[in-house]
């Protein structure tokens, strides 16, 4: 057989779309149906009227949704869910689930049901896949731009209102680390917060070891050496080094040694994350992951 033409296809429903995520897909079940269940409605999935109008409603379809560049996938649960729920008798093989790398013409799934179905579901299914998958290959850029360093790739809360766990998720596909989830995850004292102090670092960890719950990690943004000795010697267990110069932050990562986890921050590229995880720091967190990531080029090529 030539690759187009479909194997045996496995049955997927929406409840097993979870199981072809990657490590730790985030949405429950019933949470995961009530997201693409929104979505469809929103595109007024069910009342598609070009589809309705142009296709009989016995016609079948093949269609194989297609990587157009290389990339790591994301989004296949939703995915399978947006088909399932336009045609609950639709068949999918699944031929790259979450954190695969694609390579271009490769394919993620291959689809035979009714036309109308596919057709229906296809914008949502693509709007899921291309922007987490966009998230994914990108983070996996900065993953192998500093390979071979002692530095992780980190995100941060800088996401989409309402879609954090996913965007968080994606990260992970593509081989990074996630930040704090939320607010209440973590302490990171800022620069307004210390400002709120009065400027002590000293102090403001003092408050924040008395109000929070005993073991939630401290962190706290530095931009001098000088402020992150007294932050190391104050007992954070992470430093923030922002935008500091690369000298800098190798005498911060002196300053740290053991003591506590450096963490890069500001304005990191793809052409400069290499010689910032050079330096020695542990962590590099990287915003543009999840507030600029470009959504991955994938297609549905109908057969």
């Amino acid at each position: 057989m030539s690759d187009r033409e479909p194997r045996p296809p496995r049955r997927i429903t929406p409840f097993e779309a979870p199981h072809f995520g990657f490590a730790g897909f985030p949405l429950s079940e019933a949470g995961l149906i009530a997201l693409v269940q929104a979505a469809l409605d929103e595109d007024k999935a069910f009342e598609d009227i070009t589809t309705l109008a142009t296709v009989l409603p016995t016609r079948r379809a093949r269609a194989r949704l297609v990587a157009r560049e290389p990339g790591v996938i994301s989004g296949v649960p939703l995915a399978l869910a947006a088909f399932r729920l336009l045609d609950e008798k639709v068949e999918i093989r699944v031929d790259a689930e979450d954190g695969k790398m694609m390579q271009r013409d490769e394919t993620v799934l291959f689809l035979s049901g009714h036309a109308r179905g596919v057709l229906a579901a296809e914008r949502t299914a693509l709007n899921f896949l291309q922007h987490l998958s966009g998230i994914a290959s990108l983070t996996h850029k900065f993953v192998e731009a500093m390979r071979g360093t002692r530095a992780a790739i980190v995100d941060t809360r800088k996401t989409l209102p309402g879609w954090r766990r996913l965007e968080k998720y994606a990260v992970r596909c593509g081989g990074g680390v996630n930040h704090r989830s939320d607010l209440a995850g973590a302490v990171l004292i800022k620069d307004n917060h210390l400002a709120s102090a009065d400027g002590d670092i000293a102090l403001a960890i003092k408050r924040v070891r008395e109000y929070a719950p005993v073991g939630t990690p401290v962190q706290i943004e530095v931009e001098t050496p000088e402020q992150a000795r007294a932050a190391v010697n104050a007992g954070a267990e992470s430093i923030l080094l922002d935008n500091m110069s690369h000298e800098a932050m190798r005498e911060c990562v002196a300053i740290a040694k053991s003591r506590c986890v450096t963490e890069a921050s500001g304005g990191v590229r793809l052409d400069t994350v290499r010689a910032i995880a050079e330096t020695g720091v542990d962590r590099i967190s990287v915003g543009a992951l999840t507030h600029s990531a470009p959504a991955l080029n994938l297609a549905l090529d109908f057969e």
